[in-house]
C-alpha cells in the first residue's frame, strides 16, 4: 500500500474535518480517479507515432492504455470520424495514489523553471486539471529512447463539492501550488 493512501487515510482526513467541519466520514472529500490523456495530432498521418505515445503512457502510468478515436469529422482538420487520434489511462486505488506520489515527488521538482502549478485550474466542480509540457520528466522514461516530446493532461477528479475544498485535499496530498 502507497505512502499516501496510509496518509489519506488519518492525518488527511482529520485536517479536512478540522478545517471544513464535516459532521459525517462520508462527506470528507476524496481523490476518485487520476485520468492521463495524450493528444496526438500527428497519429492520422502516420500510425506508428500513436503506437510510441501509448508505450509512454502506459510506462508512465504502470497501466494499459485506451486509444482514443475521432467523434466527429473536420475536414479543416483532414480528421474523419473514428479515425486514432490520442490514448488515455484512468488510474484508481493503488496505482492513483502512487502515481500521484510520483508526480509530486519526483516528476513536476524535474520541470525546468518550476515555481508550482496553477492554483486557478479547478473546474468548479472540485475537479483540478494540469497540462504537462513533456513526458521526458517522469523518471521511467529514458531520455534517450523517445522519439518526440509529448505533452499530457492529468486531470484529478474528486468527491470536492467545491474548488475550495479540492485545492485544500491536493495541498495535503504535497501538489504544490503557486503562491
Amino acid at each position: 500500500m502507497s505512502r499516501l493512501k496510509d496518509l489519506y487515510s488519518n492525518e488527511i482526513k482529520d485536517a479536512m474535518v478540522k478545517k471544513f467541519g464535516y459532521k459525517n466520514v462520508m462527506e470528507i472529500p476524496k481523490l476518485e480517479k487520476i485520468v492521463i490523456n495524450m493528444g496526438v495530432g500527428e497519429a492520422r498521418d502516420n500510425a506508428k507515432v500513436l503506437d510510441a505515445a501509448v508505450k509512454d503512457l502506459e510506462t508512465i502510468a504502470g497501466q494499459k492504455a485506451v486509444v482514443t478515436r475521432a467523434k466527429k469529422s473536420v475536414a479543416n482538420f483532414k480528421l474523419r470520424e473514428g479515425m486514432p487520434i490520442g490514448c488515455k489511462v484512468t488510474l484508481r486505488g493503488d496505482k492513483m495514489y502512487e502515481f500521484t506520489d510520483r508526480l509530486v515527488n519526483l516528476a513536476l521538482p524535474r520541470v525546468r523553471d518550476f515555481r508550482g502549478v496553477n492554483p486557478n485550474a479547478f473546474d468548479g466542480r472540485g475537479n483540478y486539471a494540469l497540462g504537462i509540457k513533456e513526458q521526458i520528466i517522469f523518471p521511467e522514461i529514458e531520455y534517450d529512447k523517445v522519439d518526440k516530446v509529448r505533452g499530457m493532461d492529468v486531470i484529478f477528479v474528486t468527491t470536492a463539492k467545491t474548488d475550495e475544498e479540492a485545492r485544500e485535499l491536493l495541498t495535503l496530498f504535497g501538489m504544490p501550488f503557486k503562491k
